[in-house]
């Protein structure tokens, strides 16, 4: 559906290109939530033990920049998969001003079982891009989501 704003063509492009952006990534997380919530998590607490589980122990202001959330909100995260003994936060040896997060093996143990169908629930989803349009699509994204945070940087945006 094209844009109803009478922009330039140029803002005409860009809305449009957002939200067809925006509905896309929105129909895929849609889609993944069920298998996430029967397990019990959020997309947000999914992120947090996956980054964990690959990664290993992150400050918790690098899980919230990992993930996209804000530090507040990464807070709360945090205090929810605390309390159910998924994750375990302690001061940093090398700097007591930054909080570490590491799994536990009730975590690890819930983001093995989770994972592998996550992951083939989501190779199902982008199945309707052939393996160069994942690539593509893959490229255009990560450009355009560095160019923006430059852009915001530079006091641009």
């Amino acid at each position: 559906m094209p844009a109803r704003y009478q922009g330039s063509a140029r803002e005409t492009l860009a809305l449009d290109a957002f939200v067809k952006l925006t509905r896309a990534s929105s129909s895929l997380a849609n889609r993944l939530a069920p298998g996430l919530a029967q397990a019990g998590l959020t997309e947000s607490q999914f992120g947090v033990l996956e980054a964990l589980f690959h990664i290993g122990p992150l400050h918790q202001c690098d899980l919230a920049e990992r993930i996209l959330k804000s530090s507040g909100n990464m807070t709360m995260v945090i205090g929810n998969l605390e309390r159910r003994g998924l994750v375990r936060r302690q001061r940093s040896t090398g700097d007591r001003r930054f909080i570490e997060v590491e799994l536990t093996r009730q975590g690890e143990q819930i983001i093995r079982k989770v994972f592998p169908g996550h992951a083939e629930r989501l190779t199902r989803l982008m199945g309707v891009l052939t393996e160069g349009e994942q690539r593509t699509l893959g490229r255009l994204c990560r450009k355009l989501g560095l160019g923006a945070g430059e852009l915001f940087r530079m006091g641009i945006v």
